[in-house]
């Protein structure tokens, strides 16, 4: 998989600037799930979202344009251009493909020069190696297409998968400092300080932080070893496979007549995580952002789960006193059906 090494060396001052990406960044998805793509294997839930896409590509026209423009721009290789991939991107999804619109020509032509040396470049993409600009503007177009036609209807699970993942290290970050959570990277990221190393695609790659600090990015979609932008003048980013596991079934309906149908729905989804955030409660339930951090806090005063604030989220965990009356409403239920 892997025949490289990725070495990321931190000063004290990067160890307290080091952050956890807030939300989905969707054009680093694009990328690798533009190697999903080109590549068989990944699990069943990778295979079967790789012929789903390529039945919607192919429905919306988005097919040839795809494997013309941007397979050749994201090959499976150890570089593909950075511009691609843009930091603004991790504010939401219009303002990375703006970004990406707004690349400057000569950032172009010399990430594409460089991509040369590790790969061909069809004449397709001539236009955009010389950095025209209408070349610029319709590859960001075909990357928002790409987006909304292959990313946007398998988000629910995107963001199940790493919204899991975000709450595991904000708690380890919390609970017991920044490097726990560096070392709970593992197995393919592995922190002796005072660098973090990592497997990667091909030979020795070194990133010296310098006070920048570094921004942790899970990745749906990023299968086997992380990634980082080439270029290290850029902000710092580390990009890392998430777990793709599929939630637990919630468990029988016997909480809603104790605690009401939507918090008996909140506390199940907390039990159900090793924590979450209260956005992502909200939107795992289906409920405001309000109505989610009101029940949050009444099932917090009640002992049910605990609420510790991180920055700017407040991360949700179930208690032990929550966990057992799951249980114990479960199994009531259970054995009121067998009695039936």
């Amino acid at each position: 998989m892997s025949g490289g090494i990725l070495r990321i060396v931190f000063t004290g001052e990067d160890l307290a600037r080091v952050r956890i990406a807030a939300r989905i960044d969707e054009l680093w998805e694009m990328a690798m799930s533009v190697h999903v793509l080109q590549k068989p294997g990944g699990g069943p839930d990778l295979n079967l979202w790789r012929r789903q896409a390529r039945a919607d590509l192919a429905a919306t026209g988005l097919l040839k344009q795809v494997r013309h423009t941007l397979v050749p721009l994201m090959p499976i290789k150890a570089y593909f251009p950075d511009f691609l991939t843009p930091y603004e991107a991790q504010t939401g999804r219009h303002d990375g493909i703006d970004a990406l619109a707004g690349t400057p020509r000569g950032r172009v032509r010399r990430e594409l020069d460089q991509l040369r040396r590790h790969a061909a470049l069809p004449a397709a993409l001539d236009d955009l190696a010389r950095g025209e600009q209408r070349a610029i503007t319709g590859l960001a177009r075909l990357a928002d297409r790409y987006g909304r036609t292959v990313l946007a209807p398998h988000r629910t699970t995107m963001e199940h998968a790493l919204g899991r993942e975000r709450a595991r290290l904000a708690r380890l970050l919390t609970d017991q400092g920044v490097e726990a959570m560096l070392a709970a990277l593992a197995p393919r990221i592995r922190w002796r300080p005072p660098a973090l190393e990592a497997d990667y695609a091909d030979g020795r790659y070194e990133i010296h932080l310098r006070g920048r600090g570094l921004t942790l990015i899970p990745s749906y979609f990023c299968r086997y070893t992380p990634v980082a932008l080439a270029d290290p003048s850029l902000p710092p980013v580390l990009i890392f496979p998430a777990p793709r596991r599929t939630p637990a079934p919630a468990p029988g309906d016997a909480l809603p007549d104790l605690l009401g149908a939507t918090r008996a729905r909140i506390l199940r989804h907390i039990a159900g995580t090793t924590g979450c955030t209260t956005s992502e409660l909200a939107r795992r339930t289906g409920t405001s952002l309000s109505s989610a951090s009101a029940h949050a806090q009444v099932l917090h005063r009640t002992g049910l789960i605990t609420s510790t604030r991180h920055t700017n989220m407040v991360i949700h965990q179930i208690t032990h006193l929550g966990a057992d009356l799951i249980r114990h409403r479960e199994s009531r239920a259970k054995h009121q059906t067998s009695e039936d």
